[in-house]
């Protein structure tokens, strides 16, 4: 049974800063493209970042570039997302999901491609 959770989550200020991991049951994550979506309230589901198989390609959604780091730790078998300078548009609940495939990241980040295994998400309110 292939098993994801993410933790991290919680209420931040803006311009805060907040740490995301995604840890897996049952699979190595560094087998698997590697990608974080969020969902603000009242909206569609959208891509955030995404980290290749090996961890040397990354790709991030223009409205997070520069604000957040997608990493890999296989030591600990987890996947992160560093956040920083948060803004109230950055609220919403954040998936890790996983694809057996190795396209290109910036399709995942864009929807073009789909992710096959899905964890339950983490809520991230930034507000003052």
């Amino acid at each position: 049974q292939l098993q994801f959770v993410e933790s991290g989550g919680g209420l931040v200020q803006p311009g805060g800063s907040l740490r995301l991991s995604c840890a897996a049951s049952g699979f190595t994550l560094r087998s698997y493209t590697i990608g974080w979506f969020r969902q603000a309230p009242g909206k569609e589901r959208e891509g955030v970042s995404c980290i290749s198989v090996g961890g040397g390609s990354t790709h991030y959604a223009d409205s997070v570039k520069g604000r957040f780091t997608i990493s890999r730790d296989n030591a600990k078998n987890t996947v992160n997302l560093a956040m920083n300078s948060l803004k109230p548009e950055d609220t919403g609940v954040y998936y890790c999901a996983a694809s057996r495939a190795f396209s290109y990241c910036s399709g995942y980040v864009s929807g073009h491609y789909g992710m096959d295994y899905w964890g339950k998400g983490t809520l991230v309110t930034v507000s003052s």
